[in-house]
């Protein structure tokens, strides 16, 4: 087992921007009906030699992603401008485009991205701004840009600037399996591995600011939850008792964990004050209790539990003590996810022998089926609530998969080799 000290961690993040080596691939299966067309042209570069990182690339490439947009070819644009004065709206209008985004890109200490958005019908500018920062963090200055046209055309924030993390597994012929806690940009680009074990790495969760992660780790011989920061690299086990120690959830305000233990009899849920290290046994039940996940106003979670014979999602108040149950439909429902408009949550959901994502509304409890694969686990829903990632099997391995919350768009995210589980999606990340 090791992990990155903070050294290397950013000393390899800084060489990873050097190209966009990926262990993810992106196949994008199905897209939303008509959907917006877009040129993105290549930024004009605005200095020596060749650019460091295709902006316009990564734009291209996160739009395309989203099923939303329809980017046009490089190979069918009629014209490359890079200014206002430089673009002749017949040639766009020609190959039915909607939207026009030009840029230009240029470093003198930082990199700074300059871009404008322009509705081509009516040949009109509607939207432009800068992005800057350090020329490492390229991909990310795009994924920025990305984010803003997004929500320019959608009214929905982006979520591309985001960071996912998953638990790849890879088989050494005769011998142990390989773990290893991956970070990467939500496109799979950039990947770092920041734990490499030959135990088992399970439930990666992200604090609320994105600035630490923890995970359950079997390096002792049985199951740990640890907590890392990411700037620093420096790590810290906060459990190591006898039994179960799982399932790691952040409470909203960071100032407390939600984790599954078993020290006392049955898996039971408990909170952790970080500050001190305060356990807080909050459920009491002969049945299994576990798969803790917080509502976003921090007054409760909800957990799954086998307390009526089978797993079904219950829901916990912090205020009262108050417990109820929360999914009724099926035999099966686990692994609740929760949105950040507390409404919508995503949760594996058994039909018909196999395991689905479905997303249930928690005022209507409407309960609708995102996905058509049979052996479906661990959702994560990104932070603007509009795709959730879901490990998945697919050609006898296991990859990562992604489902928009309205079933419109799919993708698959399969590794380059081994199989990939336990995704993670980041919040929001602070400049």
């Amino acid at each position: 087992m090791k992990w990155l000290t903070a050294s290397v961690l950013w000393t390899l993040f800084a060489l990873t921007t050097m190209g966009v080596r990926a262990d993810l691939t992106i196949e994008i299966t199905q897209g939303v009906d008509n959907p917006t067309s877009i040129a993105v042209v290549p930024f004009a570069w605005q200095g020596a030699g060749t650019a460091p990182e295709d902006i316009a690339g990564v734009v291209d490439g996160d739009l395309a992603r989203s099923g939303q947009f329809s980017p046009v070819g490089r190979s069918d644009m009629l014209g490359l401008p890079s200014s206002e004065p430089e673009i002749f709206y017949r040639d766009w209008r020609a190959i039915e485009t909607e939207y026009l985004l030009i840029g230009r890109v240029s470093v003198a200490g930082q990199m700074r991205i300059e871009y404008e958005l322009f509705d081509v019908l009516r040949q009109k500018k509607v939207h432009n701004g800068v992005e800057t920062g350090p020329v490492n963090e390229a991909r990310m200055l795009a994924h920025r840009v990305a984010d803003a046209v997004y929500e320019k055309l959608t009214g929905i924030r982006g979520a591309f600037a985001t960071r996912l993390l998953y638990v790849s597994v890879s088989r050494v012929p005769g011998g142990k399996d390989y773990a290893r806690l991956t970070l990467a940009d939500s496109d799979g680009a950039r990947p770092i591995v920041l734990l490499e074990s030959r135990e088992p790495v399970l439930a990666p969760s992200w604090s609320p600011d994105g600035t630490q992660i923890a995970y359950v780790s079997f390096e002792t011989g049985r199951p740990a939850i640890y907590r890392q920061h990411l700037a620093t690299g420096q790590r810290e086990q906060l459990t190591n008792f006898k039994g179960l120690n799982g399932s790691p959830a952040w409470s909203p305000d960071g100032n407390s964990m939600a984790m599954v233990l078993s020290k006392d009899g049955n898996p039971d849920i408990y909170l952790m004050n970080l500050s001190n290290k305060r356990l807080t046994r909050i459920t009491r039940h002969y049945a299994i209790d576990t798969e803790p996940t917080w509502m976003p106003d921090g007054n409760s979670l909800l957990f799954t539990s086998d307390r009526g014979g089978r797993p079904q999602i219950y829901r916990y108040d912090l205020r009262n003590g108050n417990t109820e149950r929360v999914t009724f439909e099926g035999v099966y429902n686990a692994r609740a996810r929760v949105a950040q408009d507390g409404r919508n949550v995503v949760l594996v959901h058994q039909q018909d022998g196999a395991f689905h994502i479905a997303l249930l509304d928690l005022v209507t409890n409407r309960l609708q089926v995102l996905t058509s694969t049979e052996l479906d686990e661990s959702p994560s829903i990104a932070p603007n609530g509009s795709m959730v990632l879901y490990a998945t099997k697919y050609a006898d391995r296991g990859i990562l998969a992604a489902v928009s919350v309205d079933g419109g768009v799919k993708f698959r995210l399969p590794a380059r080799e081994g199989d990939v589980r336990e995704p993670a999606w980041s919040p929001h990340m602070s400049r």
